[in-house]
């Protein structure tokens, strides 16, 4: 298996589709093992992506000690320097885009250009929900809680309504996580993201810059957004039908972004 080595982790890391490499960076307790994953959607068509477990998840290690948001970027760069890669194109995902903000203020040297998807900068820009303060709600509960969270459409009402829809729903949400997963390495990471504040730093970004969002996303919400993109010149901000999930809500997600990315790229 692929393993990315520095001082103290393992980095489990997988390359697919075709195309320019783009570093893909994804969200809160993400694991490569569960399927289907980043490499079934249409960025793989266009790209060559570089996907890897975050520390403290999947096949990646978890090293003693609290997790902070600026190694989580320096693992990213360390994948790089594994890779022989100098600079490449960065989507972050949620968590993703929290590593990618301090990826882009961190190693600026490093991106050529970044999607920054449903997130937040914390501090006065705003922080995205506190998932750490449901961490221990029973498993049901806590999918309950996130996908009412997730996406402000799922009301109570909606969910009286389409009763059959939310059970889907909550069984995928379960099933996503493994019975395996390392709870340390989750929990760290939870926190890390709670402590993110990237949002006084922001100006120092340069890059082109897309902010994509969902317009009924209560975990990352339409201000959090608004606010990053007023903190970076060379930003643009693009919201699309859904909420947390709009990348398999919204069918022009996928396309506006793989076009965003290959207009800049050249």
């Amino acid at each position: 298996m692929p393993f990315a080595r520095n001082s103290d982790l393992s980095v489990y890391f997988e390359r697919g589709g075709a195309g320019q490499p783009l570093l893909f960076i994804s969200g809160t307790g993400s694991d490569l093992r569960n399927k289907p994953n980043q490499f079934d959607s249409p960025l793989a068509e266009s790209f060559e992506l570089i996907c890897y477990d975050q520390r403290g998840l999947g096949q990646t290690g978890n090293p003693d000690g609290d997790f902070t948001m600026a190694q989580y970027a320096d693992d990213a760069v360390a994948l790089l320097d594994h890779l022989g890669l100098e600079q490449v194109p960065v989507m972050g995902v949620s968590f993703g885009g929290m590593v990618a903000q301090e990826l882009l203020i961190r190693h600026p040297d490093r991106v050529s250009v970044a999607v920054l998807a449903c997130t937040s900068s914390g501090g006065a820009g705003g922080a995205s929900f506190p998932l750490h303060e449901i961490a221990h709600l029973e498993p049901r509960q806590r999918a309950i809680t996130q996908l009412k969270t997730a996406d402000l459409q799922v009301t109570d009402e909606w969910i009286a309504e389409y009763p059959d829809k939310f059970e889907t729903r909550l069984a995928m949400a379960l099933n996503n996580v493994r019975s395996d997963r390392d709870e340390d390495g989750a929990m760290k990471q939870l926190l890390a993201r709670a402590a993110h504040d990237t949002y006084d730093r922001l100006p120092q970004i340069e890059h082109p810059v897309l902010l994509a969002g969902g317009e009924f996303d209560g975990i990352a919400p339409v201000a959090n957004m608004q606010a990053m993109a007023a903190q970076m010149a060379n930003s643009e901000l693009k919201m699309f039908a859904g909420g947390h999930m709009f990348l398999i809500q919204d069918r022009a997600a996928y396309p506006y972004i793989i076009q965003w990315l290959e207009s800049r790229l050249g």
